[in-house]
């Protein structure tokens, strides 16, 4: 109950900066509150966070797998990017504001045709030197697995010439190198995987940023599998 109490009052201290911070705020400004601020909540939640890896400087996609909502945490806690979400998100409570305040990319899954909008979307920021983020695998997984990746947003990078770098998240725990804690699967609420976090001992998010990747010589259907492919082959080799 402890780490949930830190974490609802973290998350409303993250409301007001968006309300009053980021108005007046210029980007330098928005990007060193939002690592601050996700380092902080994973902190609040008594996640730690292992990074290894440089980020690729100048415009880049970053490519992740998709294990939990802790997922978007530990990727700003290492560098604040714009990331690309299922628009639901933004109806969620308390988060869906600060969703909306982190500048992210908002995509109606169900609507074929919104995927043309938004790779226009993340073709823009790119060009305007942003970091974006994203999980081609379009939903959660297990862990040990990555499932497989939709390539049509790649198009953005393809088009703008943009560097993509494979990002690996895997999640351990006191007791296993691949932690059930931190799954957002299934039917799992968010109030049920907050309690499973707020439980687990030991819990720790590796980031792993994998070298980037140049996009010449690739449509997005085979940068799609050659990420997969190096994401897949990262966490094959992790502690079992």
């Amino acid at each position: 109950m402890r780490r949930i109490v830190a974490a609802v009052v973290h998350a409303l201290h993250g409301v007001v900066i968006c309300a009053l911070e980021f108005p007046r705020a210029d980007a330098a400004r928005r990007h060193a509150r939002i690592e601050w601020w996700a380092a902080r909540m994973l902190q609040r939640l008594e996640v730690r966070l292992d990074v290894r890896g440089q980020l690729q400087p100048g415009p880049v996609l970053l490519l992740a797998n998709h294990v939990s909502w802790l997922d978007i945490l530990a990727v700003h806690a290492v560098h604040a990017a714009r990331f690309v979400s299922k628009a639901d998100v933004r109806r969620w409570p308390l988060i869906g504001y600060l969703v909306a305040g982190a500048g992210t990319i908002l995509i109606e899954r169900e609507k074929k045709r919104d995927a043309m909008r938004v790779v226009h979307h993340i073709a823009e920021a790119l060009r305007e030197g942003a970091t974006v983020a994203l999980f081609p695998e379009g939903t959660t997984g297990a862990g040990p697995v990555v499932l497989p990746f939709h390539a049509n947003l790649l198009q953005a990078a393809i088009a703008t010439g943009a560097a993509v770098q494979p990002v690996v998240l895997r999640y351990s725990d006191a007791q296993a190198p691949f932690s059930g804690a931190a799954q957002y699967v299934g039917s799992t609420t968010l109030v049920q995987s907050l309690a499973r976090i707020a439980r687990a001992r030991g819990l720790c998010v590796h980031v792993d940023l994998l070298p980037a990747l140049a996009v010449e010589g690739h449509d997005r259907r085979s940068l799609a599998a050659e990420v997969r492919h190096r994401i897949q082959a990262a966490l094959d080799a992790s502690p079992r």
